[in-house]
């Protein structure tokens, strides 16, 4: 069973961790995933910096400038994650956006995520059908489950034809905006979690954007199989060592406190 499914299948709420590859500095990737880890995070998204991010707010698109800035590729990406299995157990996720995965080659890609240990991809803008008719076996043919994204936006029909596609969860974007960290929720979005949950899915979902505190975090994952941060760690990374990202998942989840359903 793929890693995803089976921390899928723990009973409690997951918290998943998005950074950006390549910063703050080149060669922070693996020390920040050892970190989180050992942090108690449940999953890891490793963000592969883009010139175009168009789904990314401004500190996300900020921290992949810098990254490319300080050299990041995919190649140097793959040799920096080339013994992560050696340390980490917990699902690694990459999520990036198409270009630079196709001019890599996408069955090239695949096979050196299967060869690292990567569980699963997270491609925002490739489209379903395109992926079905074009990559799906390829994904397969190397376990790697691809996630796919739905908003407040997305009809019923649609949700439930990524629900019948999907093996690993669905990432439900809590707003129709890009990537940035808030306070709370709003009844919006309230009624969304709802709207969804009420769904009954086969699939689990797990809430990102949005997510940077405890009250954001415990909103989604009343509605959810658990939630991901993105760019409020990306800023407490920015100015703080990876051996103090143990601060930062407290405030998210004291060990002390326990989430599960």
């Amino acid at each position: 069973m793929n890693r995803i499914n089976q921390k899928l299948a723990e009973n409690k709420k997951l918290l998943s961790i998005y950074f950006t590859a390549g910063f703050p500095n080149l060669n922070d990737t693996k020390s920040i995933i050892e970190n989180l880890e050992k942090s108690g995070v449940d999953m890891v998204e490793i963000g592969l910096p883009f010139s175009d991010p168009l789904a990314d707010g401004p500190t996300i698109q900020a921290s992949s400038t810098q990254a490319l800035k300080n050299g990041m590729t995919t190649q140097i990406l793959f040799e920096q994650l080339k013994n992560i299995r050696e340390t980490v157990k917990i699902p690694l996720i990459i999520m990036g956006y198409f270009n630079p995965i196709l001019q890599f080659g996408v069955d090239n890609f695949c096979a050196k995520c299967a060869e690292i240990g990567i569980d699963g991809l997270i491609i925002p803008d490739l489209p379903l059908d395109v992926y079905e008719s074009e990559y799906k076996s390829t994904f397969e043919k190397y376990a790697l489950v691809n996630v796919f994204l739905i908003t407040p936006q997305t009809s019923d029909e649609r949700i439930r034809q990524i629900d019948s596609i999907s093996t690993g969860f669905i990432y439900m974007v809590s707003s129709a905006s890009v990537t940035g960290a808030k306070n709370a929720f709003g009844d919006i979005q309230t009624d969304y979690f709802k709207r969804i949950q009420n769904m009954n899915l086969k699939t689990p979902q797990i809430v990102g954007f949005g997510i940077s505190n405890r009250e954001t975090f415990e909103t989604a994952t009343a509605f959810s199989e658990g939630a991901i941060i993105g760019s409020a760690f990306v800023k407490f990374i920015a100015e703080n060592s990876p051996e103090k990202i143990g601060e930062f998942v407290k405030t998210i989840r004291d060990k002390k406190i326990n989430f599960e359903k």
